[in-house]
C-alpha cells in the first residue's frame, strides 16, 4: 500500500511540474534536446564521426545527473555541497587534460559546449522553462553561426611530409603548387614550409585547401613525426 502510494505521488509530480522525486525531467529532456539538435545537425552534418557522436551524448547524459544529484540531493550537506561541486566540475573539466588520445580543436569545443549545456541545465533545474531555453537556444545559435561563417569558409588544412625538397624554394612556388595539386588531387590554395631534412630529402609542408565537397577536418590529421618538425609551419 505504501508503495502505490509513492508511485501516485511520483506520477502526480511528473504530470503537475515535470519531475520525477527529486529529478527534473523537464530540464533532462531540454539539456538532451539541445546537446543532440547541436550533434546531429551542427557537429556530425559535417563529420561523420560516431564515435564523437557516441561520446557527446553519454557524456552529456552522465555530467547533468553527477551535477544534479551533487546540487540538489545532497542539498542536506549545506557547507559540504559547495566544496563538493567545485570539486565535481573540476573533475569534469579535468578530462579534457587527462585524455589517453589526441583530440581535435573542433572536436574539444564542441565537447565544452556538451559539458557547459549540461552544467547549466542540471543548475537550471528550478528556474522557469523558458529562462532554461535561453542559454540553450544562445549556444546552439552561436555554434551553428560559427559553423556557418568561420568554417565553412575558412580552408581545411593539412600536414604533407614532401619529398620533392628541389621545389621549396620561394622561386619555384608555383610548381611547388602545381605539383602538390597533381599528388593530392586537391584544390589547394596556399602552402607553407615547415622543417627541412636534407639527409633524407624531406620537408614539412602546411597546405591549405578548399574542399566543400568532402571536408576532411575532423579526420585525425597526426603524423608520425616529432613536434619540433612541425612547430614552425605557421
Amino acid at each position: 500500500m505504501l508503495l502505490d502510494i509513492e508511485i501516485t505521488d511520483f506520477i502526480e509530480d511528473l504530470i503537475e511540474h515535470g519531475h520525477f522525486g527529486h529529478i527534473s525531467l523537464i530540464s533532462f529532456l531540454i539539456n538532451t534536446l539541445f546537446v543532440w539538435v547541436m550533434v546531429h545537425f551542427l557537429y556530425n552534418k559535417k563529420v561523420k564521426k560516431y564515435n564523437f557522436y557516441f561520446t557527446f551524448m553519454l557524456l552529456s547524459v552522465a555530467i547533468f545527473f553527477l551535477v544534479f544529484f551533487m546540487v540538489f540531493v545532497m542539498e542536506d550537506l549545506k557547507g559540504k555541497t559547495s566544496m563538493g561541486v567545485g570539486i565535481g566540475l573540476f573533475g569534469i573539466f579535468s578530462i579534457m587534460r587527462y585524455r589517453t588520445d589526441p583530440m581535435p580543436v573542433r572536436e574539444m569545443t564542441y565537447l565544452l559546449s556538451v559539458i557547459c549545456l549540461s552544467v547549466i541545465n542540471a543548475l537550471g533545474a528550478t528556474i522557469n522553462v523558458f529562462e532554461m531555453l535561453i542559454p540553450n537556444v544562445i549556444v546552439v545559435v552561436a555554434v551553428w553561426l560559427c559553423e556557418i561563417f568561420l568554417l565553412d569558409h575558412h580552408p581545411t588544412t593539412k600536414l604533407i611530409q614532401y619529398d620533392r625538397i628541389a621545389l621549396i624554394k620561394p622561386e619555384k612556388r608555383d610548381e611547388l603548387i602545381a605539383d602538390l595539386r597533381e599528388r593530392t588531387g586537391l584544390d589547394i590554395v596556399d602552402v607553407k614550409v615547415g622543417a627541412i631534412d636534407f639527409l633524407r630529402d624531406s620537408a614539412v609542408v602546411k597546405i591549405s585547401y578548399n574542399d566543400k565537397a568532402h571536408n576532411s577536418e575532423g579526420i585525425d590529421n597526426t603524423l608520425k613525426l616529432k613536434k619540433s618538425d612541425f612547430e614552425n609551419v605557421d
